[in-house]
């Protein structure tokens, strides 16, 4: 580290040309949208705190920007150093968000890679808006702690209403010397440097839950996919329905007549892999294929898949929704869907997923899907897939039968 800014200091940040250096009003997120910006406090502030270090000495090579939501971050740093930054995110649809606005603003973007060992080794500063999950910070902390180079200086930075103490506590056990930094316009940076090397890894964790089959499922999970190694609420509900149900997972044909069971079943927002492997489980006859846009969900279906020996049935797929599967091509959808976006509760995702889902689906093809009851998505489910029933309802949730129509 740059001996002239001793442990528990970090330089003073001001304003600096890394926030000029790119127009971030045209920055949007992903889809794109005018009212959907692309950049906030948070970032900016990132950007400022960067330039304070560069000011002060630090190196400008090996950058590593991670799970930049926008892509605004990384079109800055790759203004300022070009050639020097890496980037990954764990949602496919940052790196869309990202592809979108370097070609909206004209600015060359490193492609993405991946959240591994590679991309951190030898990095000398990471910049990270702080994830939601702690367990992805945990995650991500210790592969930056044990890659990077030894004077890397981790600069990771959130709204003040989406952070907490703990997450200095997740940092602090990583790195030695970890900084909060002054707010500003309800931001804040913590700077993390000194790395502690050797640590064990903390993920993947492992964990066996009751799902209602002959013996536990063995969930498996990485830092950053959704519910860890918990058996979500929504997705019990939703299997405790499918068991009861005497024709599942039975389809019908476009008429809606003669029954036939399908040869595969799609596991839309796929997370820890539990809907994948207890339906590969419970009806052998089937292929699953799971879907997420979190590289960590794909992931940790996969060790899920191998753990419980069904990796041979159950192939994964990293995806904006199902948008590379081509029109009316399957028989058989299950969706939990994700009913928030960050903090805020947000129908959007969901109201996606269901829209994908009816494009892809077959005449007769069904989608079973379990929701937070006071979100109502029945009409939107009825008016984009077809004829919707309800199969259950319990004090927080509903789960429904969705039958594609014909046209």
């Amino acid at each position: 580290m740059p001996s002239h800014i001793p442990p528990g200091r970090t330089p003073d940040v001001t304003h600096s040309d890394l926030t000029e250096i790119i127009d971030f009003s045209q920055v949007r997120a992903w889809p794109r949208r005018r009212e959907a910006p692309g950049c906030d406090a948070a970032d900016l502030l990132l950007l400022d705190t960067a330039a304070a270090w560069f000011a002060a000495g630090h190196s400008t090579e090996d950058l590593v920007v991670l799970d930049d939501r926008w892509g605004a971050l990384t079109l800055a740093l790759s203004a300022f150093a070009p050639g020097q930054v890496r980037t990954a995110s764990d949602g496919v649809i940052a790196e869309k968000a990202l592809e979108a606005n370097a070609r909206a603003l004209g600015v060359a973007a490193p492609a993405p890679g991946q959240i591994d060992a590679e991309l951190f080794r030898g990095a000398r500063m990471v910049v990270l808006p702080l994830p939601r999950s702690q367990d992805a910070l945990e995650d991500w902390a210790w592969m930056i702690a044990e890659y990077a180079a030894a004077d890397v200086v981790l600069l990771a930075g959130g709204r003040d209403k989406h952070m907490s103490r703990s997450m200095n506590a997740v940092l602090q056990r990583h790195f030695d010397d970890v900084v909060p930094g002054r707010g500003r316009s309800k931001a804040r940076v913590l700077t993390a440097r000194s790395p502690r090397r050797g640590l064990p890894a903390p993920f993947p964790r492992r964990a066996r839950r009751e799902a209602g089959l002959e013996a536990p499922i063995e969930l498996v999970s990485l830092g950053a996919a959704y519910g860890g190694t918990k058996l979500d609420h929504g997705t019990r509900f939703l299997l405790e329905v499918l068991a009861q149900q005497p024709d599942f997972p039975a389809v019908s044909d476009q008429h809606g007549s003669d029954q036939r069971l399908p040869q595969r079943a799609v596991d839309l927002g796929c997370g820890n892999g539990t809907i994948s492997v207890w339906t590969a489980l419970r009806h052998p006859q089937l292929s699953v294929l799971a879907a997420d846009q979190s590289a960590s969900a794909v992931v940790s279906t996969e060790l899920t898949a191998r753990a419980n020996g069904v990796a041979d049935r159950v192939s994964t797929l990293r995806d904006d929704a199902l948008s590379s599967l081509p029109d009316a091509s399957e028989d058989l959808i299950l969706l939990n869907p994700p009913f928030h976006q960050g903090n805020a509760v947000d129908t959007s995702v969901a109201h996606r997923l269901i829209s994908d889902s009816a494009r892809v689906l077959r005449p007769g093809g069904v989608l079973c899907t379990v929701w937070n009851s006071h979100l109502k998505y029945r009409p939107w489910l009825e008016r984009r897939v077809g004829a919707t029933e309800q199969l259950a309802k319990n004090p927080t949730f509903t789960v429904t039968r969705s039958v594609r129509r014909s046209s």
